[in-house]
């Protein structure tokens, strides 16, 4: 398993100008949740000219699909759909999502979002908590729903300040 860096993988993509939402726990770790997660999940805008700047950032990464022996990598035909691409990379697993939530997109979660300062002038958005609640209850499997009280008191905390 690679050296998760997931840090390093989302200033790549903002400094490409890559349009995306940081989604699940990722999400949540970055607004201060006390959680740890496996792999960084994004859902993307499925445009042409973003798609080719997303595929150029993971080609930087050396990313192929996870537990493909193949060793494919993705293209822009693969990442202009709805789907999910399941990749690993050189700096942990990233997740490529088209849509979330049946089938809501980047154009229709983009006001659901917070924005996130990295480093170097670099800002990133990523799913608001409350938002990002709302989909883990929805979703209702069980990793999800253990996650909600952490992504709640989180929220009620951010609220006091």
């Amino acid at each position: 398993m690679a050296r998760v860096r997931f840090v390093e993988t989302l200033r790549l993509l903002a400094a490409a100008d890559v349009e995306f939402i940081v989604v699940g726990m990722s999400a949540g770790i970055l607004q201060g949740v006390p959680l740890t997660t496996v792999d960084l999940d994004v859902l993307h805008r499925r445009t042409p000219e973003n798609v080719a700047r997303l595929v150029t950032v993971l080609n930087e990464l050396g990313a192929v699909y996870r537990h493909d022996p193949r060793r494919i990598a993705p293209t822009e035909s693969h990442l202009i759909g709805p789907g999910h691409q399941l990749l690993e990379t050189v700096n942990g697993d990233l997740d490529c999502l088209g849509s979330i939530d049946d089938g809501k997109s980047y154009d229709e979660l983009i006001a659901s979002t917070v924005p996130i300062k990295l480093s170097g002038d670099l800002t990133i958005r990523a799913l608001d908590l409350a938002t990002l609640i709302e989909l883990k209850k929805r979703a209702g499997r069980p990793k999800d729903l253990a996650a909600v009280p952490h992504l709640e008191a989180t929220l009620r905390e951010s609220r006091k300040h």
